[in-house]
């Protein structure tokens, strides 16, 4: 902790002005010295063009904030590029939204249009941009997404790739702002979820189709049985002896929700599968309250082959929502806004998807996590449905 609130860090004094030698210096040194001059006084803001926004004091002072895009994962040069990017133009500082966007805050409107005119210039030998700058109001920000294939144990899908085709198919609406609302895109690459794909506008799921695979040589010698038995959510495993005498599982393959978990404790019960593996399609998700209440995403369609490397069903369907979308929608009209106003018949209608009985799968405690916005009132009638369904 820093004794001063905005204090500086002094690198070659490292336990100068601290409190404690253990936990993060205090945050506000590590904040522009626009922002912390003006820390609470922001009074508005506006976007002057895509990718480049400003932020006005009380004090009269701005801020002028460039945004480009990022990958979710990064080499070491490339983070090195960034940080030189920094030094060069804004004394060192940036930051990284919540959607992996790069932001660099400067002070001068000039110095923050010639550094959004550098990041576009910048390219991979490819040809591929290195840090397209946008993602700001009625346009697509950056996609979020979780490890994938790179890093993952459990993942039904890549993460990095079909991220890349999705983005490389709507780099226009990055670059613009011509939508009707923001859109927000996610990808998690497996039913566990570290994405945001739960409350974003169109949500990329990778899902497993098949149970497990049972190695019974390989959890008698490698793997604690009662953990493995402990680990699944819904009971699927049970604890048995073979015919040949070795201690092993068995899973219900009927409870069985394919999340993995099992296998994250024993790697005797593999679970990835090339032909059962691929990727759900979820949307009208929304953490903001406004025009209507936060909502969860809804499935629409269950399951899309992972065709590497550019994951064609996927991206196409992606982008036909957005275009109809974008062509039917009011302003201000996020995708669940809008399909909740025609109806999701005609959401079905309008975009061509075919409507299973997979389609439109939703929370079992809905009804209570909806609960979640100005909006909503608590009526004696709200609360006879919660106690129904055995929630609040």
């Amino acid at each position: 902790m820093s004794k001063g609130k905005f204090g500086y860090f002094d690198p070659k004094k490292p336990q100068a002005g601290r409190i404690t030698d253990i936990g993060p210096n205090y945050f506000g040194q590590m904040l522009p010295p626009v922002i912390r001059r003006n820390y609470g006084k922001w009074a508005s803001h506006r976007i002057l063009e895509p990718g480049l926004l400003v932020h006005v004091s009380e004090t009269g002072e701005k801020a002028f904030t460039v945004r480009a895009a990022a990958p979710r994962l990064m080499s070491v040069e490339h983070i090195r590029e960034i940080c030189d990017i920094a030094d060069k133009h804004c004394n060192g500082y940036l930051r990284f939204t919540t959607r992996n966007n790069i932001e660099f805050i400067l002070e001068d409107e000039a110095k923050a249009k010639a550094l959004k005119k550098e990041l576009d210039s910048r390219k991979h030998v490819g040809g591929s941009f290195k840090f397209p700058t946008g993602g700001t109001g009625m346009g697509m920000s950056n996609i979020v997404h979780t490890q994938g294939w790179v890093h993952c144990h459990t993942p039904a899908t890549d993460a990095s790739g079909p991220v890349k085709a999705t983005a490389d198919v709507l780099f226009d609406e990055f670059k613009n702002m011509r939508l009707p609302a923001k859109l927000r895109i996610a990808l998690a690459c497996c039913l566990n979820m570290c994405g945001a794909v739960h409350c974003s506008d169109i949500a990329l799921l990778g899902y497993h189709r098949k149970p497990p695979a049972i190695d019974d040589d390989a959890i008698g010698k490698a793997c604690e049985i009662p953990l493995v038995v402990a680990a699944c959510p819904l009971y699927a495993i049970k604890p048995v002896t073979t015919a040949d005498g070795k201690k092993s599982v068995t899973v219900n393959q009927e409870k069985c929700m394919y999340c993995g978990n099992c296998y994250t404790m024993c790697m005797g019960l593999p679970l990835a599968d090339r032909e059962g593996d691929g990727i759900a399609i979820l949307v009208g998700g929304k953490i903001s309250n406004r025009i209507s209440m936060p909502k969860f995403s809804k499935v629409i369609i269950p399951w899309l082959p992972n065709n590497m490397p550019r994951w064609p069903e996927v991206t196409s369907v992606v982008k036909h929502i957005v275009e109809v979308w974008a062509k039917d929608a009011n302003k201000y009209e996020r995708i669940g806004d809008w399909a909740q106003r025609i109806g999701w018949e005609k959401f079905f209608e309008k975009t061509g998807v075919p409507f299973t009985e997979k389609s439109l799968d939703d929370y079992r405690l809905a009804v209570d996590t909806f609960r979640t916005s100005t909006q909503f009132k608590f009526t004696d009638h709200a609360w006879a449905v919660s106690k129904a369904v055995g929630g609040i």
